[in-house]
């Protein structure tokens, strides 16, 4: 079995991956202090309670946080004897090659993100991804990652908007039932809810407009179903896109390894 590790700037993913699906999908907050036996100590106690027992021979690591991937490395060999996968080390062979300019460095989990919807999609395409940042990016006809951009998160913003106006309450995000709000909570909810609908609407026309083919848009991440809701932002939505990019890249490598 195929353990796929994805540590992003908030949360970290693991799933078991069986050969033909997902067997479970685990979260926990990204710690750079976490150590190798902590994580086995939360990995196993939660594989026990879903009753499952893997017989992991591989692993996969994407991480956008370097300093947590020593003791992932750690994690996987001491506890499963294994030398893991990691994305984005020049050891790690991909699909198709970013084409993007000299000496830039792409992050794992966007080269992951192509590689999934290019697998399942075909290129020429737009990956939404809502994680600490909200990333777009493209997928050329080839398979290859050809650039995208970067904009704030939604939590990310409305924590910054708390933090910096001190009569601002925190509030979760939800899709308000009007556009003009008539309290505190309800003008940030659809400050912040329809802002993003108008930046992923904005971005990604202009996107298409300079690519110039047409073009499919993939949400995925944790609140993409809720941008999704009411708005035609996306062609479809796919909360496993990156960890099926994961086993597609790890794929790629035992074949040509």
């Amino acid at each position: 079995m195929l353990l796929c590790i994805d540590c992003g700037n908030t949360n970290t993913v693991f799933s078991i991956w069986d050969g033909e699906r997902f067997l479970c999908t685990l979260r926990t907050s990204t710690h750079h202090g976490r150590t190798a036996d902590a994580y086995f100590t939360w990995f196993s106690t939660l594989i026990g309670h879903y009753g499952i027992k893997p017989d992991i021979s591989d692993v996969i690591i994407s991480s956008t946080v370097p300093r947590v991937v020593w003791n992932l490395r750690v994690f996987s060999d001491r506890f499963f004897g294994v030398r893991p996968v990691v994305v984005g080390k020049p050891e790690c062979l991909l699909p198709h090659a970013p084409r993007v300019d000299p000496g830039t460095g792409v992050g794992p989990d966007r080269l992951a993100n192509a590689a999934g919807a290019f697998d399942r999609h075909g290129g020429d395409t737009v990956v939404v991804d809502f994680g600490t940042a909200t990333n777009f990016d493209v997928v050329a006809e080839d398979g290859a990652y050809v650039g995208g951009v970067i904009a704030p998160g939604v939590n990310l913003s409305l924590e910054a908007l708390h933090q910096g106006a001190a009569a601002l309450p925190h509030v979760d995000i939800s899709q308000p039932e009007r556009v003009i709000g008539t309290n505190t909570v309800a003008c940030i909810q659809s400050g912040v809810f329809w802002g993003y609908v108008g930046l992923i609407q904005g971005i990604t026309a202009r996107i298409k407009a300079e690519y110039g083919r047409p073009m499919q848009v993939i949400g995925t991440g944790g609140l993409a179903p809720l941008f999704a809701q009411g708005e035609l932002l996306f062609d479809t939505v796919e909360d496993d896109l990156t960890m099926h990019g994961l086993t597609v890249i790890h794929a790629y490598n035992k074949a040509n390894g």
